[in-house]
């Protein structure tokens, strides 16, 4: 498998040195720019998109898998608007810890990280996705894994939808993938504490790392992985470097 690799060393719009821990050798940095004269956030971090989108466009056109390394779930977005420049219509596969599916009407927090799925299928907040030229991802063309830790609107918000929500990870094993090309996000929180503890936002609970590596490789295995997205660890909470080694292990059985 032809990969290339990008890290964006944000969380959201704060420039964070540590992500450089997680840079693989050969791949590029996504600096910026961010747009300091834009009012609000979400028009603050067009221009920084943007630039992952052209990469993830790029990247694919010429044949190769696309590999995100990302400070946070929003990132998604632009992922999915360069698949879709590149003629690439994915089933998104997205492990995480939490549903990423609230909107300004069910959130409690407010909090734009805690909203990307949802936006991406349509809802909420557009900005960010009519920005990048993303194209709303039918929800029977995402599969929600674990999401153990929902806010009670937003569990609801889930429930009702068409995405099709698996608890369970290692049901993955049993899914007969279709034959059309694959996205995998993979937010690390997904993962128990015992082997990422460097998450800003814990749930208990979760799969092992060796669980996961049964699903990556039955992923892997499929031989119709389209892109990689990966929110990273804390590196300021990633002491003794666990979180790392196990974050780049799962990474490597994935895409090598």
């Amino acid at each position: 498998m032809r990969t290339k690799a990008l890290l964006t060393p944000f969380f959201l719009d704060k420039p964070d040195g540590g992500y450089d821990a997680y840079r693989p050798a050969a791949a590029a940095v996504n600096d910026g720019p961010l747009d300091d004269r834009a009012t609000g956030l979400t028009r603050r971090l067009l221009p920084l998109y943007e630039n992952i989108a052209r990469f993830v466009a790029d990247t694919a056109a010429a044949g190769a898998v696309p590999v995100t390394y990302n400070g946070d779930c929003v990132m998604a977005i632009p992922v999915l608007a360069g698949l879709q420049r590149a003629g690439i219509d994915p089933l998104l596969i997205w492990f995480d810890a939490h549903g990423d599916f609230n909107t300004w009407e069910t959130t409690p927090s407010g909090f734009l990280g805690g909203m990307p799925l949802a936006m991406m299928v349509g809802l909420g907040e557009q900005t960010l996705v009519e920005g990048v030229g993303q194209i709303p991802l039918p929800m029977a063309d995402v599969i929600l894994t674990d999401a153990r830790d929902l806010d009670p609107e937003e569990a609801e918000l889930v429930a009702g939808s068409g995405i099709d929500h698996r608890q369970d990870v290692t049901a993955l094993l049993g899914l007969e993938l279709p034959d059309r090309p694959l996205w995998v996000h993979f937010d690390v929180d997904v993962l128990r504490l015992a082997d990422v503890p460097a998450v800003s936002y814990p749930a208990q609970g979760g799969p092992s790392v060796d669980e996961m590596r049964r699903v990556f490789d039955h992923l892997r295995a499929s031989g119709r992985l389209a892109c990689l997205s990966i929110s990273l660890p804390n590196p300021a909470l990633d002491a003794d470097g666990r979180s790392r080694a196990n974050t780049l292990a799962l990474v490597d059985a994935l895409v090598g």
